[in-house]
């Protein structure tokens, strides 16, 4: 296994931004676990394991062990197959998003998206973002992040990105959610949001994107010159 930087934290924290922009900058593998969940998520609803908000368990777990996810980094953001069609974009809809937690709170799908996680990882310098990534995917990891900020300032964030992608959604739904998924994320059976020991904290509320990458290379980088 190569070097491992994991980064944990609630959704619309910045952690995808700051991994994306990280693994740029000094040349790791970012892995992004969300976009696994997004793919199960969307083979759920588009083969009716997901009807009406509710969820074929048994379906969906059957569904997650035959799936094919491959994710291709480049300099404008990672480019998502699912089953060999591009699904960048699809994965990012109002629906997707509003199920996505539930569908990852499934252990038995959890299990099968970890193992794959760990895969794409192997051989590999890499840095991986989610919410167990520093307890449960890698609890080894050479360097441990959690990142976080308030309620407010991750709906802003995350309604803001949505503006953006032309994707339909209030303030008010988008604050719901969050509020939805932190407490949902928080209660899994398996792969939950929690603080490792020795994780590091950096809370984003007021700093820039810039400010936050700057503060975590210079983590990696002092951890990798007492190697």
């Amino acid at each position: 296994m190569g070097f491992i930087v994991g980064i944990d934290g609630p959704a619309g924290s910045g952690k995808g931004t700051i991994t994306k922009k990280i693994a740029n900058l000094i040349g790791l593998t970012n892995i992004d676990t969300g976009i696994t969940y997004r793919c199960v998520a969307l083979k759920a609803l588009r083969e009716n394991a997901i009807q009406n908000g509710v969820i074929n368990k048994e379906k969906t777990i059957e569904l997650s062990k035959s799936i094919n996810i491959d994710i291709k980094n480049t300099p404008n953001g990672d480019i998502v197959f699912l089953d060999g069609e591009n699904v960048t974009k699809e994965i990012r809809e109002k629906e997707v998003t509003m199920v996505v937690s539930p569908v990852s709170s499934i252990k038995e799908v959890r299990i099968e998206m970890v193992n794959l996680q760990r895969k794409l990882a192997i051989g590999k310098d890499i840095i991986m973002e989610g919410r167990d990534i520093c307890t449960y995917v890698f609890p080894n990891a050479d360097i441990k992040i959690y990142l976080d900020a308030t309620e407010e300032e991750r709906a802003r964030r995350r309604y803001k990105e949505m503006q953006e992608k032309k994707i339909e959604m209030s303030y008010e739904e988008v604050l719901e959610n969050i509020r939805k998924r932190d407490e949902n994320d928080k209660h899994k059976e398996i792969g939950s949001l929690k603080l490792a020991p020795d994780s590091i904290i950096v809370d984003t509320t007021n700093m820039t994107i810039e400010e936050v990458t700057e503060k975590i290379i210079e983590i990696i980088n002092q951890k990798r010159n007492q190697k």
